[in-house]
Order: C-alpha cells, then sequence, then structure tokens
C-alpha cells in the first residue's frame, strides 16, 4: 500500500519526526559511551591507586599469596577497565558515526523529494489559473454576444430604425458571436490541459513521489533498528573476555594459599634464638652470704636466660612499646644458657661483686642495641642486626650475589684474554696494548670481589651458616687449583692459560650480545589471535606461548619475546600470564 495522496502535510510531518528520532538515538548513545570512557577512566585510577606497591618487590608481603592475589585482581581490573573502552569506541564508531553519515544523506534526499512535490503542485496550480482565466473570459464574451444579438433583432424589428442602423446592429452582433466562439475553444482547450496534467499529478508525479519517501523512511527505519541491535553485540562482542577477567579475579581468589602464606611469614622473621627453659627455684629463706654462694649467688646468672629468651619467643607479634626493667629483648646471638650444676670459682672471693660487674657487662649493651632497633636500627654490613636465622639467610645471599658478580667478571677475564691472544698473533685486528686497561680493571674488580666473598663466608661461617654459596666457573683457571689462594677447591686461583674446552666466547667481537637481551619474568599463553598490524606490535596466534619481557605497565600492553628473539607487545588481556615467583 501507498500513502494517502491527500496526506501531504502529513506525511511531511512524519519523515521529521523519523529523522529526529535518529538524532536522539545518535545522541542518547553518545553519553552512553562517555558514562563506559568516564568508569573505565575510574577504574583505570582505582587500579593504579592500589597498585602502587608493584614496584616493591623487596617487601616481605609482596611473596604472600594473598598480596599476589590482590595484584592479579587489580590487573584483571584493568583489563576490565579497557574493554569498557573498547565497548565505547566501537558504539561510537559503529552506531554514533554511522548513523550520523546516514542521517545527512536521508535528509538531502527527502529534502529532493518535497521539493518535486512542490514543484508538481505549483505546476499544477497554474494550470489551474490560466482554466479558470479562459473560463470567466468565455462566460464574459458570451454574455456580450447574447446582448449583442438581443439588440440586433429590437433594432430590425424598430421601424423608426435605417436600414443601416439594423445593418450595425446585425454586424455587432456577428463579431460579438465569433469572439464569443473562440473563447469558447480557448476555454476547452485550457480544461483539456488542465484535465492532463491533474491527471499526471494524481496518478503518476504524486504517487511516484510519496513512494520514494515511503522508501526512504522504511530504509531510515531499518537503519534505526540495525543501531538497536548494534548497541546490544557491541557488548555481548567483549563478554568473552570479560568473562576471562572475571574468572581470573575468582582465579586469584582460589589461589589464595593461607598455609602457604603462614609459612612464609615463619621463614620471613624466624630469628633463631633457643626456646627459654625452666625458671629455677630461689630460696628467699637463706641470706647471701659466703658459705650460701653456691645456692644463691649463681641464681642472677640462670634467671637472666629466661627474660633473655622470653622476649624472644613474642619478638614476632610484640609491638615492643614499653621497655621493663628485667626484660630486654636480645638483638645479636644470645650465648649459651648456663649449665644447672656449680657456679664458676670467680665466685670464689666476692661472688656480689662480680654478678655486679657481669650484669653491667652484658645488660648495658643490649639496652643500647635495644634502643637502637626501635628508633630504626642501624644495617650494619654484616648484618649483625639482624636475628641469626635472619642474619644468616642475609649473609647467604649477599654471598650469592657476589658470586654471581665474581662469575662475570671470571667471564670477562678470558674474553679479554681470548681478545689479547688474537691481537698478539694478528696485530693487524688490534693493539693488544690497548686492552691492558680493562685487563687491569677486571684484575682489581677479582680481587676485590674474591676479599668481600672471604670475608662474607667467614661471617656466614661465625653464623652457623653451611657455605652452600654460589660457586663461579673455573675455566679461566688453573684446573688443578695449585695457585688457590682462597679455598682449597681450586675456585679462586690465579689467572693462566685458559681451557679451550670450557671456551664461553666462540668469538672476541661478540660484544656480549647474550646480555642485552633481558630475562624473562615469566610466560603468557595466547586465547585469542591478534594481528599485530601496528609499529611495536607482534601477531599471535590462539594457543601460542611466549616469554613475558615486560609487564603491563597500566596501558593495557605486555611486552613478550618468542624462541627465535622477535619482540613486540601484545594486549594484556589476550593472553593468559604467569609470572615466576
Amino acid at each position: 500500500h501507498s500513502w494517502g495522496l491527500d496526506q501531504y502535510d502529513i506525511i511531511e510531518k512524519h519523515t521529521q519526526s523519523g529523522l529526529e528520532l535518529v538524532e536522539k538515538y545518535v545522541k542518547f548513545v553518545k553519553e552512553r559511551t562517555e558514562i563506559e570512557q568516564n568508569y573505565a577512566k575510574q577504574l583505570r585510577n582505582l587500579s593504579k591507586k592500589y597498585n602502587q606497591k608493584r614496584s616493591s618487590k623487596d617487601e616481605p608481603e609482596c611473596r604472600l599469596s594473598s598480596y599476589q592475589a590482590f595484584l592479579d585482581i587489580l590487573t584483571e581490573m584493568n583489563d576490565y577497565a579497557g574493554q569498557r573502552e573498547l565497548i565505547a569506541e566501537n558504539l561510537m564508531m559503529n552506531i554514533c558515526i554511522d548513523l550520523t553519515k546516514y542521517l545527512q544523506e536521508l535528509k538531502q534526499e527527502r529534502k529532493t523529494y518535497l521539493m518535486d512535490a512542490k514543484k508538481a503542485q505549483q505546476s499544477l496550480e497554474s494550470t489551474y489559473k490560466q482554466l479558470d482565466s479562459s473560463k470567466k473570459r468565455f462566460e464574459r464574451e458570451w454574455r456580450e454576444a447574447e446582448r449583442a444579438a438581443q439588440y440586433a433583432e429590437k433594432t430590425d424589428q424598430d421601424i423608426n430604425a435605417t436600414k443601416a442602423d439594423v445593418e450595425k446592429a446585425k454586424q455587432q452582433a456577428h463579431m460579438r458571436a465569433h469572439v464569443a466562439d473562440e473563447c469558447k475553444n480557448d476555454y476547452a482547450a485550457q480544461l483539456q490541459k488542465y484535465n492532463k496534467e491533474q491527471n499526471q499529478f494524481y496518478f503518476s508525479d504524486m504517487p511516484l513521489i510519496f513512494n520514494k519517501l515511503q522508501d526512504l523512511d522504511e530504509k531510515r527505519t531499518q537503519k534505526l533498528a540495525q543501531g538497536y541491535i548494534l548497541f546490544s553485540d557491541t557488548e555481548k562482542h567483549v563478554m568473552p573476555i570479560i568473562g576471562k577477567c572475571l574468572e581470573g579475579i575468582t582465579k586469584a581468589g582460589t589461589n589464595v594459599n593461607e598455609k602457604n602464606d603462614s609459612m612464609i611469614v615463619i621463614e620471613q622473621n624466624k630469628s633463631g634464638f633457643e626456646r627459654p627453659g625452666d625458671l629455677e627455684f630461689e630460696d628467699y629463706s637463706q641470706g647471701i652470704n659466703r658459705a650460701s654462694s653456691d645456692s644463691s649467688l649463681g641464681t642472677p646468672k640462670v634467671s637472666m636466660e629466661p627474660w633473655k629468651k622470653k622476649t624472644n619467643n613474642f619478638w614476632l607479634f610484640s609491638k615492643r612499646s614499653k621497655l621493663s626493667s628485667p626484660v630486654l629483648a636480645p638483638f645479636s646471638t644470645p650465648p649459651a644458657p648456663s649449665p644447672n650444676g656449680p657456679p664458676s670459682p670467680k665466685f670464689g672471693r666476692d661472688p656480689l661483686s662480680y654478678c655486679l660487674k657481669e650484669i653491667n657487662k652484658t645488660v648495658k649493651p643490649r639496652i643500647s642495641s635495644f634502643r637502637t632497633l626501635r628508633r630504626s636500627p642501624t644495617v650494619s654490613e654484616d648484618f649483625g642486626h639482624l636475628p641469626p636465622e635472619q642474619r644468616r639467610k642475609r649473609l647467604q645471599q649477599k654471598l650469592d650475589e657476589i658470586c654471581k658478580e665474581l662469575q662475570k667478571e671470571v667471564d670477562q677475564s678470558e674474553a679479554l684474554g681470548k681478545m689479547k691472544d688474537v691481537y698478539e698473533k694478528n696485530p693487524q685486528m688490534g693493539d693488544p696494548a690497548s686492552l691492558a686497561s680493562q685487563i687491569n680493571q677486571t684484575s682489581q674488580n677479582l680481587e676485590r670481589l674474591r676479599g668481600e666473598q672471604s670475608k662474607y663466608e667467614t661471617w656466614l661461617a661465625e653464623a652457623g651458616g653451611r657455605g652452600d654459596t654460589l660457586r663461579y666457573k673455573a675455566h679461566s683457571f688453573n684446573n688443578n687449583g695449585a695457585n688457590d689462594v682462597h679455598s682449597p677447591d681450586g675456585a679462586y686461583s690465579d689467572e693462566s692459560t685458559p681451557d679451550p674446552s670450557q671456551a664461553i666466547y666462540a668469538e672476541f667481537d661478540d660484544d656480549f650480545e647474550d646480555e642485552d637481551l633481558a630475562a624473562p619474568i615469566g610466560k603468557c599463553t595466547a586465547m585469542y589471535n591478534f594481528p599485530g598490524a601496528s609499529e611495536g606490535t607482534i601477531a599471535m596466534q590462539e594457543g601460542e606461548v611466549l616469554a613475558v619481557v615486560e609487564e603491563d605497565k597500566g596501558d593495557g600492553w605486555t611486552r613478550v619475546r618468542r624462541n627465535n628473539g622477535d619482540e613486540g607487545y601484545i594486549p594484556t588481556s589476550y593472553v593468559t600470564i604467569t609470572l615466576k615467583k
């Protein structure tokens, strides 16, 4: 069915209302995108606000699974924010921009159709005016002809009228009749023309224009319906990734291991102090005298052990806000408790003065160290400010670091030695003397690191450590260790001819390229395909495993590396990341 031909004004108003509805929907979607963008921005700021400690990897709580789970939640929330931004971007591109462009085309097309209708209507009205004018002229001339005919007849019957008057009246009547006939023919032609144009207007021109307007409005309605569907599909498209983010949050919660966290806290904070022994009975019924020194004067030395150990038992959890007079916390390795046997012969002459001296020697330093620790203790090189167990761990860690540095210097020394040999055999490739400063510097570094290693090994032995340090490779020294000056296993010996079977550098000019590549901090598995079309990105296939080189800094991108050395950035939300502990 077509629209009614007599409803031009209604049709014009209806099509205008349809265009206004499209504009209203575009405005609605724009405001929705602003809400999504603000929401995503707030989520990113929230994640960033609570993720500021992320760089503090040395903090004890960073190793706890509950802390790592919280960081994982922040990462997932950041990825979730990225998906909300993607929704806003797609809504703007696929709905707002597309519909706005389509709306401009609709307006122009509608305007053209309405102008054609106006022109057709004006043409018909102009023809009607010409018809009406010819009709009125025909009516006027016909009446004049009738009057002229009546006058001629009257003159002919008048006996007083002359023959000339009668002839003149007849000629006038004949002329008027002829003019009336011409007006009649003109009126008939104009009527025929108008009827033809009216038929063309109502049966051809206007139906065609109205059909075009109807098609235009139906297309507008269909396009708007597609926009309604896109409003939903845009969000449905990212729902799988949003679901992955929510699954990641759930996984972070299930990965929390309270037992393991407790073991980590214990391992980090256990002091190594022995547990306190039983208190001995102090018999106050016997006075202090020389004869009773064996039973009473030995008591202070024994009774000091419980407070010395008791405080340690609660050191991890106590606030240490008050210092009671007899209760002092130990901050160095405590001496072994005195046996319950007879007191030392030093009590023989003046047991009371001896006890006071011992108290002065042992208590005062501990009070000083206690106050020092409470006021942010100064970190000593041998970590003597730490409890025994923690001191052993830190010494062991420091010793491992020194051994790694020592290994690097050994490799450097070997490479320089090879370069020097090549220069000596082939002078055209370089001057051996140019390497003297580097060789000298490397030798000094080796000597310094050996000294530090020896020093820390001594401290570790004093602290009761096992000394299972990382040993650097000895391939650049004598294999038999004959010239070793620091250890019996030949680990530290003077430089000599390098062992060719242990060569590290195939050529002297490799510039240590292997050390330029950053060590991976984890791995990731691709959940979706990524084309990597833009500069700085790298393509990946679903299920592909890549090495993580750099974590997401909050911008939604993670840097990865393939086994062949190719590096680039990928969307963090497209992969599942597992970082090394």
